[in-house]
C-alpha cells in the first residue's frame, strides 16, 4: 500500500495497492490531465530527484520551493511569528534538510492551505513537525486526497489564529479558497493564487482556471474584494514568486475596478 502522488498536480492520495486510475483534481476543469496521460510517483521517489530551496523574502517570511519544479510549481511560505510559525500552502517535496532548517527557524505550529491545488503532501508535512493541525475550509473537504486526523476543517468567513493572524474566506477559484492575513509590519496578505499577483508586480488578477484560461465573473471578484477590504495591508505574496512589496491595498482596489470594467 502506497500513498501515490499525482505528477501533474502534486497531490497525495490515500494509500492503495496500485496507482489510482484517476486524479479528481486534475480531471476538474480548473486543472488538467497531462496530454501524455495520468502518471504517479511516491514520496520516496520525490526525495531522490528533488530538493527544496528556502529563501528569505521579507523580514520573518520565507519562501519554500522545489527544484527541479514538480507538479504545479507553487511556493509555500513560512511566516515566523512571536508565538509560533505558520506554513502557508505546501509543496509536495519534503526532506531532512528542509525539516532541519525549518526546525532551526522555530518549527511549525500550524499549516493553512488556500485551496485544493496545494493540498500536495500536507499530511507528510504535519507528521514531520509533530502532527500539527492543517487548516482546510470545510467547503473544500470533498477535494481532500489523503485523509488524516491532523486535518482540521473550519467554517464561516474567518478563522482566528494567533498574533492577530486570520484566514479569510474569499471563494472564487474554489468555494473554500482563502487567504492568510497578518498585521506584521504594515500588514500583509498571503494569497496563493486566489488572488494572482501579475507579472508587473503592481497589479492583480483573478481566474477560475489558470491553465484553461477561464475567468471569474465580476460578481465573484467583488466578493473577493469585499472579503479583504476591511484589513490593512501593504504587501501581498503570491504563489509563484510574484510579490507586491508596498501599496498592495491600493493596487488591489485598482485591479478589481480594472477587472470588472473589462469583464463587463
Amino acid at each position: 500500500m502506497k500513498h501515490y502522488i499525482c505528477v501533474t498536480c502534486g497531490v497525495q492520495y490515500d494509500a492503495t495497492a496500485d496507482a489510482p486510475a484517476h486524479c479528481p483534481i486534475c480531471e476538474d476543469e480548473r486543472q488538467y490531465v497531462n496530454p501524455a496521460g495520468q502518471s504517479w510517483t511516491t514520496f520516496d521517489q520525490l526525495q531522490k530527484r528533488h530538493k527544496n530551496i528556502i529563501e528569505l523574502i521579507a523580514p520573518g517570511l520565507y519562501a519554500i520551493y522545489t527544484t527541479p519544479d514538480f507538479g504545479i510549481g507553487q511556493r509555500a511560505h513560512l511566516l515566523v511569528t512571536p508565538n509560533g510559525n505558520i506554513l502557508w500552502d505546501c509543496v509536495a517535496h519534503l526532506d531532512a534538510s528542509t525539516i532541519d532548517i525549518i526546525q532551526r527557524l522555530g518549527g511549525i505550529r500550524a499549516i493553512a492551505i488556500s485551496h485544493p491545488h496545494y493540498f500536495s503532501t500536507i499530511v507528510e508535512w504535519s507528521h514531520a513537525f509533530g502532527q500539527v493541525p492543517v487548516h482546510v475550509h470545510n467547503l473544500d473537504v470533498s477535494w481532500l486526497g489523503r485523509h488524516d486526523e491532523v486535518i482540521k476543517l473550519w467554517d464561516g468567513m474567518t478563522l482566528d489564529l494567533w498574533d492577530d493572524m486570520k484566514l479569510i474566506l474569499c471563494g472564487g477559484h474554489f468555494p473554500g479558497a482563502n487567504v492568510l492575513y497578518s498585521p506584521a509590519g504594515k500588514g500583509m496578505l498571503l494569497v496563493g493564487d486566489v488572488i494572482q499577483v501579475s507579472t508587473d508586480r503592481k497589479t492583480m488578477s483573478f481566474m477560475y482556471s489558470y491553465p484553461n484560461n477561464i475567468p471569474l465573473s465580476a460578481a465573484e471578484v467583488k466578493v473577493i474584494d469585499d472579503a479583504v477590504a476591511p484589513y490593512a495591508y501593504d504587501a501581498m505574496y503570491g504563489a509563484f514568486g510574484k510579490y507586491v512589496l508596498t501599496g498592495a491595498k491600493e493596487a488591489m482596489d485598482f485591479s478589481v475596478k480594472r477587472y470588472v470594467r473589462h469583464i463587463g
